[in-house]
This record gives structure tokens, sequence and C-alpha cells, in this order.
């Protein structure tokens, strides 16, 4: 069985502010190496479970911030902020399942911690066919373009909330209780990281057996409508061939399916003029 783990760091344990997911900041280095063990902990799981292949995508920020010397072994790793497939990427190389490490919640959930859609700074809503969505279900609905299942996530409540929303089934690692945007109950170290581990191995053996989610499918033709946080953000995202402008900030792409939709999600986003 081959696996993909796609990781991000906001969900990561012990992740509270921005500082600690920040390259710029001292604390960051620190949280490098809780994530790099978060990874481990979940293919040591999935392992277990009967996963005999790994393939990790680093999805955070510039996608350099696992420790490859620290990483388990018998897993490979996509960095690098540039692939075509950006926080999935991998999932287009047969893999059998996903699981999600280390996610967070959409933008404005309320008690998540550093809750955002793919840039806080930049957008201020996201929907997928009218629907309210955050990076698990973006990803997710990638992951299901090619026929391939989420299994399980960690992070906080509100996220392992948010998943179950999107994937009946889906197994949760909670992590933290968030309190607040910035606050949270954090398990120790060691419990957390035993929670992903066991929440990995049930995963997989359920998947094995049969008994695991379907992959997220969403009806085509797919609209991506995106609510940008200033309408000067909206101005120059709207210079993407087949954007509607429907209002000061909010721009409407229909595509014939997901992975279409993805894509131009991710261009609309990159168009976007912070100043």
């Amino acid at each position: 069985m081959k696996l993909l783990i796609a990781c991000d760091m906001e969900g990561i344990s012990g992740v509270v502010n921005w500082d600690q997911v920040s390259p710029a900041h001292p604390e960051y280095s620190r949280f490098r190496k809780i994530m790099t063990a978060d990874v481990n902990a979940a293919i040591q799981g999935a392992a277990a479970g009967g996963a005999t292949e790994f393939l990790v995508r680093d999805g955070h920020e510039l996608a350099n911030n696992l420790l490859i010397e620290e990483l388990d072994p018998r897993a490979s790793l996509n960095a690098g902020a540039t692939m075509p497939l950006s926080m999935v990427q991998g999932v287009e190389s047969r893999v059998d399942a996903a699981i999600f490490i280390g996610y967070h919640a959409r933008v404005g959930t309320l008690n998540a911690i550093l809750d955002h859609t793919w840039s806080s700074a930049r957008l201020a809503n996201v929907r997928l066919n009218g629907r309210l969505v955050g990076e698990f279900g973006l990803n997710s609905a990638v992951c299901g373009h090619f026929g391939v299942p989420v299994l399980m996530v960690s992070g906080d409540q509100a996220v392992c909330a948010e998943a179950k929303e999107w994937v009946a089934g889906i197994e949760t690692a909670a992590v933290k209780q968030a309190l607040g945007r910035f606050s949270a109950e954090c398990l120790p170290l060691a419990h957390s990281q035993q929670v992903i581990r066991e929440t990995a191995e049930q995963a997989v053996r359920r998947f094995l057996a049969g008994r695991g989610p379907a992959p997220l499918k969403v009806k085509t033709p797919v609209r991506i409508e995106v609510e940008m946080t200033a309408a000067h953000m909206a101005d120059m995202a709207a210079l993407l061939p087949g954007a509607e402008r429907v209002d000061g900030r909010t721009l409407v792409v229909e595509a014939g399916d997901m992975l279409l939709a993805y894509k131009a999600f991710r261009a609309l986003v990159m168009l976007a003029p912070i100043k």
C-alpha cells in the first residue's frame, strides 16, 4: 500500500501562534523538529497498520520545513513550493490513500488555531460549489479527483470537526483543543504523537479491510468563489482568463473538473497583490 502523507504546520502539536511557524522567527526551528516528529509518528502508525510505501509532501509556506535528516528513512519527501499540485503533490503518482498531518481549520472558524484558507493576508472566504471550504476540503477534493481517499487528519478539534463534515468515516487525531485563534490546551508531545500513531494505524487497517472512507468527489462543473480581503487584490486577480468579477472583492471561476478548479484558484491567489 502506497500512502501520501500531506502535511501543514499550523496544526502540528504545540503550535499556537504565527511565530512558531514563521521561518524568520527563532521559535520556528523548534517546531520544524516537532513537525518532523509528528510526521514520523504517522509513518510509524501507518506502517504498523499495513502501509508499505510512503511519500511525504511538505505543504507549509515554501515547503522546506521538514528535517529530511530526521525523517523516517522509509519515506521519500516532496519538498519545494512550485509543484503543480501544491499541498498534495504526489497524489497523482498511483498512491492508494492519503492522510493529512498538521492541518488547520478554514478562515473564520470559531476557536481554531491560526484559522485561514491558503493566505490569511489575501483571502476572506472561499466557496466550493457554493459551500464554504478550507484547505482540508480543497486538498481532499483534489485527492478525490485522482480516486484517492483521505483516511485521517491531525490538528486541533476544529479541523477534525471540519474534516468530518467533508469526509464521512475519516479518522481524526486532535492534538490540541483550541480556545481561540492563538490559544489552546496542548497535549504533551509524547501523548499527541502517540495519538497520531494510533490513529494512523487504525485508519490504514480500516482502509485495507475495505472499511475506509470513499474519495471525496465534487459535482462538475466545479465553481470556485474567492472573496479577497481588499478590492485592489480582486482588481489584479480578475486578469485571469475565465474569472468573473461579481463584486468589489469576489471572483468566480467555473471549471470542468476539480483539478482545473484547483489550478484556477491558486492562480487567483498568486495574482492578488498584498500591498
